[in-house]
């Protein structure tokens, strides 16, 4: 038996493997925009059967830095695998100049600097950490941008913010994942207003970390809705995904064997 879930609101009727699926891949981000891949639509497929799952990731062109690709197709492969039961996990990169290396890379678990060799000039964890404080000054200034709309300080005194001040939402929660990855205070007394290694500014030092946090959100934000119209463009013509909607999903698993959730 087989089923087509053309929209992601089709998916309460799939069952609960699917639904984990999409959980599991919702959590692996762009490393560049901070922004989960579902939710930028570079999930083109998803197929479940007996044996396990098969997804189908893609890019808004096909000359998308190697690395970014390879991180989002490893971390894809990796937050799959950590789903309980869920079977054999097979993650392929669409279109890409280096599909055809990424994906025998990923089937053969050679790592990165195995699957690039010479090519791989930095590690994956290098570049991670980059992306991660990026990802923190940007979460920063939005916290920091809500508290000044929602008049809860001022612009003289938004250096002496503490994380037990912030609003709850997602806002915050993303800043304190964001530290959480840098390994930095989570404590409710500590300054939201920090430096890459968490430490308190200098007052005279506050204005211009500020402007720069301001320029790396707006910078991701931009980048975030180009890509989205790059993708949205190159497959306008794409029949079954177009580059606007989420990945069409085919559930081939027999009946008994949906009726177990996510077990193979």
């Amino acid at each position: 038996m087989t089923a087509v879930f053309e929209r992601l609101e089709e998916v309460a009727t799939a069952g609960p493997a699917v639904a984990t699926i999409l959980d599991a891949l919702g959590t692996v981000l762009d490393p560049e925009l901070d922004e989960p891949i579902t939710d930028l639509n570079f999930v083109r497929s998803i197929h479940v059967d007996d044996a396990g799952v098969s997804v189908h990731l893609r890019l808004p062109t096909s000359f998308c830095s190697p690395n970014f690709a390879y991180l989002m197709a490893s971390d894809a492969q990796d937050a799959l695998e950590r789903v309980e039961g869920i079977g054999e996990v097979h993650v392929f990169l669409d279109d890409h100049h280096d599909s055809d290396k990424i994906n025998a890379g990923l089937a053969a678990a050679a790592g990165y600097k195995g699957t690039f060799g010479e090519e791989a000039e930095d590690s994956l964890d290098e570049l991670r950490d980059i992306f991660i404080v990026k990802a923190h000054t940007a979460a920063i200034e939005r916290s920091l941008s809500e508290m000044l709309a929602l008049g809860l300080t001022t612009v003289e005194h938004i250096g002496e913010v503490l994380l037990r001040d912030l609003p709850p939402g997602l806002k915050r929660g993303a800043l304190m994942r964001r530290r959480a990855n840098l390994g930095l205070s989570l404590c409710r007394n500590s300054r939201v207003l920090v430096g890459d290694d968490g430490e308190r500014l200098p007052d005279d030092q506050i204005p211009l970390r500020l402007r720069f946090a301001r320029s790396v959100r707006i910078s991701m934000e931009g980048n975030a809705h180009f890509c989205r119209g790059l993708l949205a463009t190159r497959y306008a013509d794409d029949a079954e995904c177009d580059g606007t909607s989420g990945p069409l999903i085919t559930d081939t698993r027999s009946t008994t064997t949906r009726s177990k959730g996510t077990q193979p």
